[in-house]
């Protein structure tokens, strides 16, 4: 059996308590220096606030401040943080982490490099880990269609893990598997992160999508809803994925797979990259959707700016052509200029030949 600590609270990192408890591995939460209310209702009663449940009681929870305690006699790290705490995160457990152990991160999220190469956020965590002082570790990569409340409820969940070190990836694999949380191990970490990443910035658009189609008029006589345009959308996101994953120089099957359009699809069923992209749809100014949605994290953004950040490199050593990415251009111009405007379905698809 392996002991587990899990570095910030949120619901996903949370989540995973299940499947390790489940397999009899010792659980330890620490909460971030922004979960101080979550770690204190789990020691309080073992309720998590954000899964809106209980953890399961063998999980023993501990503040941000505890970290060292909790990292006695570990196997290994799970970082729950999202793209925002990467560098926190590394250059906290910096100071308390005397041996390289595994982490594994469930964070999605993509830097850009000055020439325009896509920096995968394992890279960065590593780095910043070793820039602050703390031991050389390797951070593998999670991807694929895995809704924080399912896998709480035990609900199946399909998901690939990646490290540069098959033997690490098959290592948490097993930890990690049961009846309900079906694990791949692989070596492909870029192509995972790209394809991850990738997918929060492409259910923007499908968001705007149906807001288009929801406004004057909805559905029609028949009753249709008009669901047409969305699946066009998804079908471009998909393909643009794969595009820039292949571009970049790694296998593009991830995009159609898991980490891409299985991650994609549980996306673009709900939650903030969907509202925001719907409420830009509504008609409704960028400033506005933000502030109707104020406090919430949106990861969409985060990605389109690291992708118009990239793309002077990348067109510029000709990796990548723009007329292939009719979808991202539309995105950089919606988020630039604060508003949707017209879905080119004209410059979709351009890869089909009559």
């Amino acid at each position: 059996m392996a002991t587990a600590v899990i570095f910030g609270a949120g619901v996903m990192g949370s989540a995973t308590s299940f499947p390790l408890s489940d397999k009899g591995h010792s659980v330890r939460l620490v909460g971030t220096h922004l979960d101080g209310e979550i770690i204190g209702e789990v020691k309080a009663r073992g309720y998590h606030p954000g899964l809106k449940k209980n953890l399961p009681a063998e999980v023993k929870a501990f503040q941000w401040t505890e970290l060292d305690k909790a990292l006695h006699g570990a196997d290994f790290i799970l970082s729950g943080v999202n793209s925002h705490g990467v560098r926190w995160s590394a250059e906290t457990l910096a100071k308390v982490l005397h041996k390289p152990l595994p982490i594994i991160a469930v964070t999605k999220g993509l830097e850009a490099a000055e020439n325009g190469d896509l920096l995968a956020l394992t890279t960065v965590y590593e780095k910043a880990l070793a820039t602050a002082g703390g031991p050389r570790c390797s951070v593998s990569a999670i991807g694929g269609p895995c809704i924080a409340a399912e896998l709480a409820a035990r609900g199946h969940s399909c998901v690939v893990f990646a490290s540069e070190k098959g033997e690490i990836s098959r290592w948490l694999a097993d930890i990690f598997r049961t009846s309900y949380y079906h694990v791949w191990p692989s070596t492909e970490v870029y192509p995972l992160e790209i394809a991850a990443a990738l997918k929060n910035a492409y259910t923007l658009p499908v968001g705007i999508a149906r807001g288009q189609t929801d406004q004057p008029g909805g559905e029609d006589s028949s009753g249709a809803r008009m669901h047409n345009p969305a699946a066009a959308v998804f079908g471009q996101g998909v393909n643009e994925i794969k595009y820039l994953i292949r571009s970049c120089g790694f296998n593009d099957s991830f995009a159609s797979s898991l980490p891409g359009a299985g991650d994609y699809y549980v996306t673009c069923a709900g939650g903030r990259n969907l509202r925001l992209g719907t409420l830009l749809g509504s008609g409704k100014s960028m400033a506005e959707a933000q502030k109707e949605m104020e406090g919430v994290t949106i990861e969409s953004l985060s990605i389109i700016e690291t992708m118009e950040r990239a793309l002077p490199g990348l067109l510029e050593r000709q990796i990548v052509a723009m007329d292939r990415l009719p979808l991202l251009d539309y995105l950089i111009r919606t988020v630039r200029e604060g508003s949707a405007g017209p879905l080119p379905f004209e410059r979709f698809f351009p890869e089909i030949h009559f």
